[in-house]
């Protein structure tokens, strides 16, 4: 946690209230020993006496320290913050907030002045959507270049996912965020489905869900996994035919996490483009979607990434079968990727080369 001084706080003030501020004193208010029987806070509160103008002010500067709730990199503690700032005033009784800033790298305490959204400035890539070549590819156009792509895809995935973390609340907390978030698989079947569902009836999301804990427990035993991710790897978050091969956009849901949540989002698109061809997958989607396996296997020698990829395939699945993301699918294309993330988490190791069998 970030410790403030006095002369950071001086320059905060007077950026804040005006040139004509100082500080006046500082020291700690409460602490976890002067809490009773609550022994764990998120901060600890430092009581700040001003001048600005001739007159005495107080205020209290709150710097929320990283823990295993949902805190660990400075983003979640900065939507806590953020969250307060915004909506404290409006509470009867709430004590009023009276700022809101950041500490940079430096260590200058920087103001913001009443934010409303925020944003971010990215690079301007070369290049178009991998997507683009996947609509080819499905009305025909599939060329050797093709598979070899899906193949360098596969090896820049291996080589991000050889960065290891030792930090298993940290792999338990994106395994519960996999099956809880908002974004991902309970987020997904309340928001991304109608309620009935005329394909997916209540009791199967039920039975989803319900299989789901079951895979939350069992992957408690793999946290010696935890690596570096993307997040988010699917066809429209990958530029292609830039000058320097491809590139990657929207980086997603942490640094680290479990290397099959990428390995499964590439595949599952993959797999969407080919049931497009008919009754049978097509042989050119098959041999892209093995070549991207086999690759990233040969490469990694993980073979244990089968025994934990069932529920990516879950959140993946229900994003590419629903009918807000997706209105236009065929009803056989929707049905056969449900009867996927169903089927799929039945077995205790996916068979990857018999991927197929699941969408029976």
């Amino acid at each position: 946690m970030v410790e403030l001084t006095a002369g950071m706080i001086e320059k905060y003030l007077k950026e804040a209230f005006g040139t004509e501020t100082s500080l006046v004193d500082y020291g700690d208010i409460g602490s976890l020993d002067k809490q009773g029987m609550k022994k764990f806070g998120y901060g600890k509160p430092l009581l700040v006496r001003f001048k600005v103008k001739g007159k005495i002010q107080e205020t209290v500067i709150s710097v929320m320290k990283g823990d295993n709730y949902g805190h660990q990199f400075y983003w979640d503690r900065a939507a806590v913050l953020m969250f307060q700032y915004e909506t404290s005033g409006k509470l009867k009784r709430h004590v009023k907030p009276m700022g809101l800033g950041y500490v940079d790298k430096s260590g200058k305490m920087i103001p913001l002045q009443e934010p409303e959204e925020f944003f971010i400035l990215n690079k301007k890539l070369e290049g178009y959507d991998y997507f683009q070549d996947l609509d080819r590819i499905r009305k025909g156009g599939f060329l050797d270049a093709d598979n070899d792509r899906a193949g360098e895809l596969a090896d820049w995935l291996a080589d991000i996912h050889s960065l290891k973390k030792d930090d298993s609340h940290l792999y338990t907390r994106r395994v519960r965020d996999l099956i809880g978030s908002s974004e991902c698989i309970m987020g997904l079947v309340d928001e991304a489905y109608s309620h009935p569902c005329e394909y997916f009836s209540r009791d199967r999301f039920i039975n989803l869900e319900k299989r789901l804990i079951d895979w939350r427990w069992k992957l408690s035993h793999y946290t010696h996994r935890l690596c570096a991710v993307h997040g988010d790897f699917h066809p429209w978050n990958v530029l292609v035919g830039g000058p320097d091969g491809f590139s990657v956009l929207d980086r997603s849901r942490g640094e680290w996490g479990e290397a099959a949540g990428d390995l499964c989002c590439m595949a599952s698109n993959y797999i969407l483009f080919g049931l497009y061809e008919g009754n049978l997958f097509s042989e050119k989607f098959r041999k892209m979607y093995m070549t991207y396996f086999e690759r990233y296997l040969e490469r990694t020698g993980d073979m244990e990434i089968l025994e934990v990829i069932a529920p990516f395939f879950v959140f993946r699945g229900l994003v590419i079968a629903s009918p807000v993301w997706y209105p236009d699918h065929p009803e056989t294309v929707r049905s056969s990727l449900l009867r996927f993330i169903e089927n799929v988490l039945e077995e205790e190791v996916f068979d990857y080369a018999g991927f197929e069998r699941y969408m029976r």
